[in-house]
């Protein structure tokens, strides 16, 4: 077999100074060198009235361990000591909250609403991880919600992680940066590359070799570099924050052209995943017992660490998800894991290695214990390597798999699939489900994490996860949430209304205890229309609503808004202008099942007219413009926001990139809807946005009510193909439209949230 000695050779791509940086954070764990600038610079971002009042200081012991306390002769301050920055992070995360009543949201940070003068602690407040490692992200959260936000946003994102005590979360970016310099060092050329790139929120199911190429045009070379220089941001503040970023690998996934200039290599084809086209799937993969890929792995590291710095030792590399190795034989298996290690080893004498335990369920008919004991057996030692497992709360393999045969493992919180906004789920299950786990015998649990696919609302199923991480037995959950409603609406006194209704959702709403429908409830109106097949759907993307509108939303929104009128200085407060809409929307959704089963049972009366269908579907038309006007009031719920972040990678003004932006905008908008050239995913990553249901969802279901009508009118019999062609006609021009320009759109909010509401309670209540 040709070999390469240039691979060994090291790219430099970092000028010096970035690597002194880096280095200077090398050794973060170590007590001698904990550094605590990065949480000054936190201070100073989030509460610039107080940079002066923290100081932090290092504890000598082991572990995440904090002390929150006054400062000793100096009035009005606040010392923290910890025996990490994480743990610090998280001292400064309790006394803000429980002292200072402020917190930081996905919405924004209230950090800054902390009191001029700051509350005394008192008698001094300590805490403790349970578990080591407090994770974070998803692969695919790169492509459903952070795909195209600039640093602005991931410092808002990064300081909520912190502070929560995050340590161990997931760096992509950049990543296609120095994996196309690897190639270009085997002699692959841009063409050959590019052809093997996908689309930029479509990147993460490229990395998992689940797809190849883009449907939109190739990836632009101005992506990569700029997706390069803020990767390089994101890390340097990850590790400023106390953070350990896991940091990508070489996962043996090629471009189909390497086996044009290494016809010997071990290259095998992977399956098709999830019905696209040969070429865009069916990924070549280099067999890691090849010696081939140990040079690539060794090439990717080296360069890695010379833009980053040695800032971590774990890396992130999953070679099946959804897509089942070439062979089940248990010496295969057990040779492709032992070698992939050795490669990492190889490169980073002290890597460990990070996957996803999505396999192991999604594919579980192959995944017998015998297979997932010999690709684990693989790696020797336990400490070696770190497993995800990704859907905990819902669907545990750690149980079924012997803890993992004793490998380090993650009890993760999926949630969210494709970044749907339905509000779901089981906060007993996320406070018990973790200790249980722990304190199992033979446990190898090592932490906890969240590995939701989408960042979309839901926001107190997260929170109290990782709080959960710092409480050796499990949270009360109704102490919890009562707390946590009174700092998510700093406003004193609050009203009981408030806690009231928040007592209703996180009793029904977020008390859904049947794993079959777990995982974020997704609305029929997203769906493309269709006679059967909608409602009450179980497993992957659940329509099963499990509970009662009218005894928990509708009574829930009732008294949220009785709040205001007790206090009306709520209004002002963005979380709960935030919770109006997002509740206000759920109502909505759910209304809108009970007006499809309408449209349907009289379409199924022989003695239903045209007139009848008309007038019934309306409604559901009708109801849809209700929820695009509210939709339109908060800044949180918008699709121009998902198409101005996308478009602005292309710049702006007059020199921005038309062409670009068109190419950006319309992988944004394919994503929403078809997932796909031709529906391949359709509906899956969809999203209740202003302008999305207003100019989308709205067109087909007036499309499926006026052909209903006409064939009722018609006497023809329905044909399902022929309405499917014509609504991925629809998706397939809307995707290309462009924001600019088109009717009706806005690129900000409109409205008042307060109005709309009243309307819809009037309309539909």
């Amino acid at each position: 077999m040709q070999t390469h000695p240039e691979l060994d050779a090291l790219s430099p791509i970092m000028n010096i100074l970035g690597v002194v940086f880096f280095a200077v954070f090398a050794c973060i764990q170590s007590i001698d060198a904990l550094d605590f600038r990065g949480l000054h610079s936190l201070v100073q971002r989030r509460l610039p009235q107080h940079a002066k009042d923290f100081t932090f200081e290092a504890l000598p012991e082991k572990g995440d361990k904090y002390i929150v306390g006054d400062t000793v002769g100096k009035r009005g301050a606040v010392t923290i000591s910890c025996t990490s920055i994480s743990a610090c992070s998280r001292g400064l995360y309790v006394y803000l909250t429980d002292f200072g009543g402020v917190d930081i949201w996905w919405t924004g940070s209230r950090l800054h609403e902390l009191p001029s003068n700051l509350p005394p602690v008192g008698k001094p407040v300590t805490g403790d991880a349970v578990v080591e490692i407090r994770y974070h992200f998803n692969t695919v959260t790169f492509g459903y919600t952070t795909a195209f936000w600039t640093f602005e946003k991931w410092s808002l994102l990064l300081d909520w992680l912190a502070l929560r005590g995050v340590n161990l979360p997931l760096a992509w970016i950049g990543y296609e940066h120095i994996l196309s310099e690897v190639f270009h060092d085997t002699g692959l050329s841009d063409t050959e590359i590019a052809s093997f790139l996908a689309g930029p929120n479509f990147l993460p199911w490229n990395r998992f070799g689940n797809i190849q190429g883009s449907w939109g045009g190739n990836l632009p070379t101005q992506w990569v570099e700029d997706q390069f220089v803020l990767g390089k941001q994101i890390i340097q503040r990850m590790v400023e924050l106390g953070m350990t970023p896991v940091l990508p690998s070489f996962t043996g996934f090629v471009p189909r052209a390497l086996a044009t200039h290494y016809p010997n290599a071990s290259i095998v084809t992977g399956g098709q995943w999830s019905g696209f086209e040969s070429n865009l799937t069916d990924v070549s993969f280099l067999e890691p017992f090849d010696p081939l890929f140990a040079e690539l792995q060794k090439s990717f590291i080296l360069k890695q660490q010379a833009a980053y710095g040695n800032v971590s030792h774990v890396y992130t590399l999953d070679q099946y998800n959804e897509n089942d190795p070439f062979s089940g034989d248990i010496s295969y298996l057990r040779n492709v894991s032992s070698n992939t290690f050795s490669s990492l080893r190889a490169a980073d004498p002290e890597a460990v290695w990070l996957m996803q335990g999505w396999l192991f369920f999604s594919s579980s008919t192959f995944w017998t214990n015998d297979r997932v004991e010999a690709y684990l057996g693989g790696v020797e030692g336990n400490d070696t390597m770190i497993v995800l497992d990704l859907y905990s709360e819902a669907q545990p393999q750690w149980n079924r798999t012997n803890s993992y045969f004793g490998k380090q493992w993650v009890w993760c919180e999926l949630h969210d699939y494709g970044g749907n906004m339905g509000m779901e789920g089981n906060l007993e299950e996320l406070t018990n489900g973790p200790i249980t786990a722990l304190q199992a015998p033979g446990s190898s649990m090592k932490g906890v994490g969240l590995t939701m696919e989408g960042q979309e609302g839901n926001e107190i199923v997260y929170d109290i996860l990782l709080d959960q991480a710092w409480s050796s037995t499990p949270l009360k959950v109704s102490d919890y949430v009562a707390q946590w409603v009174s700092r998510r609406y700093p406003v004193q006194p609050l009203p009981a209304a408030a806690q009231k209704s928040w007592q209703i959702l996180s009793t029904t709403v977020y008390n859904n205890k049947d794993p079959n429908s777990q995982a974020t409830i997704k609305s029929i109106l997203e769906l493309s229309p269709a006679l059967t097949g909608l409602v009450n759907r179980t497993g992957h993307h659940p329509t099963l609503i499990p509970y009662t509108t009218n005894t928990t939303i509708l009574p829930a929104l009732k008294l949220l808004l009785q709040a205001s009128d007790v206090s009306s200085t709520l209004r002002n407060v963005p979380e709960y202008r935030y919770d109006i809409v997002d509740i206000t929307r759920q109502l909505l959704a759910n209304s809108f099942v009970d007006l499809y089963r309408h449209l349907i049972t009289v379409y199924n009366n022989s003695t239903s007219s045209h007139e009848h269908i008309m007038s019934t579907g309306s409604n559901l038309v009708r109801l849809l413009g209700d929820l695009d006007r509210l939709l339109y009031t908060n800044e949180n719920f918008l699709l121009s926001t998902w198409i101005a972040d996308a478009r602005q990678w292309a710049g702006n003004g007059p020199r921005a990139n038309t062409s670009y932006a068109a190419y950006l905008e319309y992988n944004a908008r394919n994503q929403l809807t078809l997932w796909g050239p031709n529906g391949e995913i359709n509906d899956y990553a969809t999203k209740q946005w202003a302008g999305l249901v207003g100019e989308y969802y709205s067109q087909r279901w007036k499309l499926f009510v006026d052909y209903l009508a006409g064939i009722k009118q018609s006497g023809q019999p329905y044909d399902a193909t022929y309405i499917s062609r014509q609504l991925l006609a629809i998706g397939q021009t809307w995707q290309v439209q462009k924001w600019r320009g088109t009717k009706g759109q806005s690129w900000g909010t409109k409205g008042d949230t307060f109005d709309v509401v009243e309307e819809v309670l009037r309309a539909w209540a």
